[in-house]
């Protein structure tokens, strides 16, 4: 099952963490580690990044400033009429 949500995302950072204090590692297996958590942590900063941006739209339908209606559809949301 593929691990989309930001929790996961935490959990990939630690597991990358932990890969690279492994002190049974060759410089040859560091060198590749590193390498990979350099790749991680690039994807990781758009994930977070494009998390933000929708977090800032909601807080601007929030406070007024912009309509749920003129959220783009990608941003994948959707709009919940709670009853009053």
């Amino acid at each position: 099952m593929a691990k989309n949500k930001l929790s996961d995302l935490n959990d990939h950072l630690f597991m990358a963490l932990e890969r690279l204090n492994d002190e049974d590692m060759t410089p040859e297996k560091i060198e590749m580690e590193a390498r990979r958590a350099d790749a991680i942590i690039g994807i990781s900063t758009q994930i977070v990044g494009s998390a933000k941006v929708t977090i800032d739209a909601l807080k601007l339908v929030s406070n007024g400033s912009l309509s749920f209606k003129e959220i783009p559809q990608n941003f994948g949301l959707t709009e919940k009429n709670d009853p009053v």
